[in-house]
């Protein structure tokens, strides 16, 4: 890392568009991409689209942010820009089209001329530096893509803790092959290297948040919407999740993929050493972890105890037995295939799962809950 890492911050505390688009263009601005973009290029702009949820639950990344982003990209004559995403579940084009018009892209498709993406073909990329995988299937969009800007919304994680830019990535691995990798990796910390490693693949060009209404609680899809008043961005991923954490009080140890960014090298150690420019990044009080934040005084004690202490400190997803309607979202997502359907309600295995929280992530109604042992539960 040969110069210290730029995150631009505006206070841009709604979604009018202009006022949007203003701030955007401003971040187009300080970060110098008029010697990146030009005419000719194919920009791909990922959201984050997780699920079928409209703008106002904080779900998925605001369509005035991408509305502003297309629109600042057209300003320097490019013209090819698509959409794309890979939400959770099955990655087809009847889901894809649920998926846009609830979220908004379908709109801004309408009024920019931007491409949504219904390619649901995939390719292989290797890259034989990383550190746990070394060959990633991608989403096709991505080998399409001369410039790649990577559109997020802020966001606790139940097993990452922070879904900012590293973790948005994860939507360009296809449909059903995200469950693999939980299966693979339910390590918390393995899980989030392969994060890094998908990052340092995909290598995207530009990094935005969508921190204007952030998601605090049990997020990435069950938390509530916070009023956090901010767009950030940056060159680099790692930088800016960096000053997300600052943004919501987040440690940088607790959350791996900047830890592990930080220990190869792809982002400073402290927080002073980034270039924060334009508004001052302020704190925001009381913003709410989720339930599977880790107990402080877990890692004190004596190994031989922790895999008792383990089961009893660890959360677990608790399916609202009244409130499940048996759709099988969970069960078609859970990569350790511990949940099944009978008599139309949600039953999950305790025994096999592995605390991935995908079932959480993927109930369409919020009918499961993040749990840990009553004493820690406050």
């Amino acid at each position: 890392m040969k110069d210290n890492p730029v995150v631009s911050v505006t206070h841009t505390d709604n979604y009018q568009l202009e006022q949007v688009y203003a701030d955007m263009h401003t971040h187009f601005e300080r970060l110098g991409l008029s010697q990146y973009l030009r005419p000719g290029m194919h920009v791909l702009i990922k959201p984050n689209l997780v699920l079928k949820r409209s703008p106002e639950e904080a779900t998925t990344t605001h369509p005035v942010i991408v509305e502003a982003i297309v629109r600042c990209v057209q300003e320097y004559g490019v013209t090819d820009i698509t959409i794309a995403d890979s939400p959770g579940g099955p990655f087809t084009e009847s889901a894809l089209h649920g998926i846009y018009a609830m979220s908004g892209m379908s709109g801004v498709a309408e009024r920019t001329g931007a491409k949504l993406n219904y390619d649901t073909g995939s390719f292989v990329r290797k890259r034989m530096e990383n550190k746990l995988v070394h060959r990633f299937t991608l989403i096709q969009p991505i080998q399409n893509a001369d410039f790649i800007i990577n559109a997020v919304k802020v966001k606790t994680h139940g097993m990452t803790m922070l879904s900012g830019g590293v973790k948005n990535l994860f939507g360009t691995v296809p449909g059903l092959m995200k469950p693999e990798f939980h299966w693979r990796f339910p390590d918390k910390s393995q899980f989030c290297e392969m994060l890094v490693d998908l990052c340092e693949t995909i290598a995207p060009n530009l990094t935005i948040a969508d921190a204007v209404v952030s998601m605090e609680g049990d997020g990435p899809t069950g938390g509530v919407p916070k009023q956090t008043g901010f767009l950030l961005s940056s060159l680099s991923p790692y930088a800016l999740d960096m000053a997300l954490c600052k943004m919501i009080g987040l440690s940088f140890g607790e959350v791996y993929t900047v830890k592990h960014a930080v220990e190869r090298g792809l982002c400073p150690k402290d927080i002073s050493d980034i270039r924060i420019v334009g508004d001052e990044l302020i704190r925001i009080p009381d913003f709410h972890m989720p339930k599977s934040k880790s107990i402080a005084f877990s890692e004190k004690i004596p190994r031989v105890f922790r895999p008792i202490t383990d089961k009893l400190l660890t959360s677990k997803p608790v399916i609202r037995k009244k409130d499940c309607v048996g759709c099988g979202k969970c069960a078609e997502s859970c990569p350790a295939k511990t949940i099944r359907i009978i008599d139309k309600k949600a039953h999950i295995q305790y025994k096999k799962c592995i605390r991935c929280f995908c079932c959480h992530e993927m109930c369409p109604i919020r009918a499961i809950d993040i749990k840990r042992f009553k004493l820690f539960d406050w």
